[in-house]
């Protein structure tokens, strides 16, 4: 069998561009599903648990959505498994067939009112198979993306993970908006907020479909071919990794914070802290996300001229500098366009991290362990520091000591800082030498 570089040197840009395009589509569709939790929280926390304020009920909502991130080091550490052995494209179609299970499930579980404690039991359920999924996702498809991409243009290529990420949030919070205009107020409390679930159900479908005609790896194909290659992807062949395990964990650590407190968190920090209305605050959040998503690309590329250390250094000196000061500001701030200025500024900075940090994971190991290498050390990470981002934040606030939560995500990226300036370069790694 020939080697996989030269297998991958023969792919054409128009078929690469077509595997890309259909990883990317599949990834689009788990992240609409993992997100529309977040942007219809405001309406559905109240049809799940008793009632109370606001904050609490948002906060029991928080709670669930962290508990979604407990399976995620699970989804990890089995499709990561699933993906070095029997292909990646079987566990992206895999990733995706649990994650419509679970929006279903969200879509049809009656109220509190209606089952009692049922309810939030069942929400549960349907958050720890999303967690499932989206834990064998990123792991899976930042491997399959950086394997199709090729050396020279893998930063850029790759970074159409969070382009794909990001998209689906931005459809979450556009259907949002549209149900804000078509529907009222209390048809959204009582019954609008279980269509978005059903239409992320709908386009699983349509994602399994399309992941069911990509095109393998060469890489995974090359390493396949040799029968104790493919045999390794274990946790004890994991740990023969010890830095690269420590470098995926800390590198995350800060990066994981920072994003979802300026994405998923930004929404209800604008109603619940600067006072705006949550259908304004809806609109500043998906414009903000919009620019974020078009700078993926442009930083991806940059990290191919100059490197990915530094650019990672750029966003962890940026972020613990400016993160209490924006947060500060944000919070105080009446005017919708200062808001949308405001959080788009902390995006940019926060780019610098989401653009490449699934190449930089996925160049640290080798083929025959990469998906759970990336998948499962990264899984952990973002439960420990990303899942619980947000219920700190209003734990926080309920407390009456909100910036306290401020202090405590400038620390983290600090952490992650100290990892970004003692790495070791990995755009030119040997590790991807089978996927050139």
């Amino acid at each position: 069998m020939p080697s996989s570089a030269t297998v991958t040197s023969t792919i054409s840009t128009s078929h690469r561009l077509r595997s890309i395009f259909g990883g990317s589509v599949g990834n689009l569709v788990e992240w609409y599903d993992w997100y529309v939790y977040s942007a219809f929280s405001l309406y559905f926390a109240k049809a799940f648990f008793p009632p109370a304020s606001q904050t609490a009920q948002l906060l029991n909502a928080a709670a669930v959505f962290a508990v979604g991130f407990l399976m995620r080091p699970v989804g990890g550490w089995l499709l990561g498994r699933y993906a070095d052995r029997k292909g990646r494209r079987a566990a992206l179609t895999t990733s995706v067939l649990l994650m419509c299970g679970g929006s279903l499930l969200i879509a049809i579980t009656p109220s509190y009112a209606t089952i009692g404690v049922a309810a939030p039991t069942l929400l549960v359920i349907a958050r720890l198979m999303q967690g499932l999924s989206v834990g064998g996702e990123y792991g899976a498809s930042a491997t399959y993306l950086s394997e199709m991409a090729g050396q020279r243009r893998r930063g850029f290529w790759s970074s159409f993970q969070y382009v794909t990420l990001i998209m689906g949030q931005l459809l979450a919070l556009g259907v949002l908006l549209v149900l804000q205009r078509s529907l009222t107020a209390p048809q959204l409390d009582a019954w609008g907020w279980r269509i978005p679930f059903v239409i992320g159900a709908m386009c699983a479908v349509v994602a399994v479909w399309l992941r069911r005609g990509l095109e393998e790896t060469a890489a995974f194909k090359n390493a396949t071919a040799t029968p104790h290659k493919s045999a390794g992807s274990t946790i004890k062949a994991l740990l023969q990794h010890p830095r690269a395990i420590a470098t995926v964990i800390g590198l995350t650590a800060g990066g994981t914070v920072a994003f979802y407190t300026f994405t998923t968190y930004a929404q209800k920090f604008l109603v619940n802290t600067a006072g705006f209305s949550k259908s304004d605050a809806t609109l500043i959040s998906a414009a903000s996300l919009a620019v974020f998503m078009c700078v993926q690309p442009l930083v991806g590329a940059l990290s191919d001229i100059v490197g990915r250390r530094p650019v990672l250094t750029t966003f962890g000196v940026l972020g613990t500098i400016g993160t209490v000061p924006m947060l500060v500001t944000l919070g105080s701030t009446t005017s919708a366009m200062s808001a949308f200025l405001l959080l788009t500024l902390a995006l940019l900075v926060i780019s610098g991290y989401t653009a490449i940090n699934a190449v930089v994971k996925a160049e640290l190991f080798p083929t025959s362990i990469r998906a759970l290498g990336v998948g499962f050390p990264y899984a952990i990470a973002v439960s420990v520091f990303g899942g619980t981002a947000e219920y700190l934040a209003l734990w926080f606030k309920n407390m009456g000591h909100e910036r306290w939560f401020y202090w405590y995500v400038t620390a983290c990226i600090v952490g992650s800082l100290v990892v970004y300036v003692t790495m070791p370069e990995t755009q030119r790694t040997v590790n991807m030498a089978d996927s050139e």
